[in-house]
């Protein structure tokens, strides 16, 4: 699955760069690139219907450009998309879903409180 930006929806993380969402299955995760280089990524279990969201990382030389909630977004997107439900044991994501709480009908309602949802 790759995502980009939606025409006028989110600025490139560099200068001209546009950035790119696809999930690397085999590595069981979710990887941001920008200028095709790896930038960032979002660590997953993929179980039973759940989408298990463990670790998010940017690597330093694109920190400050908003890719993690990039990342975030096209990740819950996806989850979305598939019907899956999200677990957000990474703690960004847990965070993010709080700021963003349009995402938090993913997480099932029995387990929010987990989550500090």
């Amino acid at each position: 699955m790759a995502t980009s930006p939606a025409p006028g929806a989110a600025e490139p993380a560099h200068e001209a760069d546009a950035y790119a969402v696809t999930d690397n299955a085999e590595q069981s995760q979710f990887e941001i690139r920008v200028g095709g280089e790896r930038a960032g990524l979002v660590q997953y279990h993929l179980r039973e219907g759940a989408l298990t969201l463990t670790h998010t990382e940017v690597s330093d030389e694109f920190q400050g450009h908003g890719l993690a909630s990039k990342l975030a977004r096209a990740v819950l997107d996806a989850a979305r998309d598939r019907g899956l439900a999200v677990l957000p044991y990474c703690p960004y994501i847990a965070g993010w879903i709080r700021k963003h709480p349009d995402y938090r009908d993913l997480v099932p309602e029995d387990r929010r409180e987990k989550f500090g949802l």
